[in-house]
């Protein structure tokens, strides 16, 4: 498990334990009892120490993300909810602060969301998806557009039509036999 997606754990977190809580969020509960859940509560007495243990790991992830990628954004956004989230339980003494929660909630989940969408594009910026193939059987090279999230384990010679397979240790024919190794290889990760 890479370290900076513990936004996403967190985030995916918090809301299965707010919607599977209906007593806490009745919000979630209107939704539950629609799809004929009744007083469905799945974490009984824990439902707030646990929701507030998956806001606080995200708002890590949120924070290492920072470190990896510079967006500040999404972690002012993700401090923000989390500071309303804690206001609107300890703090508060109002009919509202429900709704601040779910505010606090929805900056979280926003910013997770945005991190994740940015860190996707960013992975895939800067690879080069060609690369000059040479079949080992005739030497015809040929330019050929690499798959981004797989390997290509057979690769079929158009001149002399013979099928080659990587080398030994190589996770793909554009790693033994191309000028550019596969994307997954450019980004540090082995594709198999």
């Amino acid at each position: 498990m890479k370290i900076w997606k513990l936004d996403r754990i967190g985030s995916i977190g918090f809301m299965l334990t707010a919607i599977f809580s209906p007593c806490c969020f009745p919000l979630f509960g209107i939704g539950l009892t629609a799809l004929g859940y009744g007083s469905f509560e799945l974490f009984g007495g824990w439902t707030m120490y646990l929701f507030q243990g998956f806001l606080l790991i995200s708002l890590i992830g949120l924070f290492i993300t920072y470190q990896r990628r510079k967006n500040l954004y999404p972690l002012l956004a993700g401090l923000a909810g989390t500071i309303l989230v804690f206001y609107s339980y300890y703090l508060i003494d109002a009919d509202y602060w429900i709704y601040l929660m779910y505010t606090g909630m929805t900056f979280v989940f926003l910013a997770t969301l945005y991190n994740f969408l940015r860190n996707k594009k960013q992975d895939h910026a800067g690879i080069i998806l060609e690369s000059v193939i040479t079949c080992p059987q005739c030497g015809k090279t040929s330019k050929e557009l690499m798959p981004t999230n797989a390997c290509q384990y057979f690769y079929t010679c158009s001149a002399c039509h013979a099928r080659i397979q990587p080398k030994q240790g190589d996770c793909c024919v554009f790693c033994s036999y191309g000028t550019v190794v596969c994307p997954p290889m450019q980004n540090g990760h082995n594709c198999c």
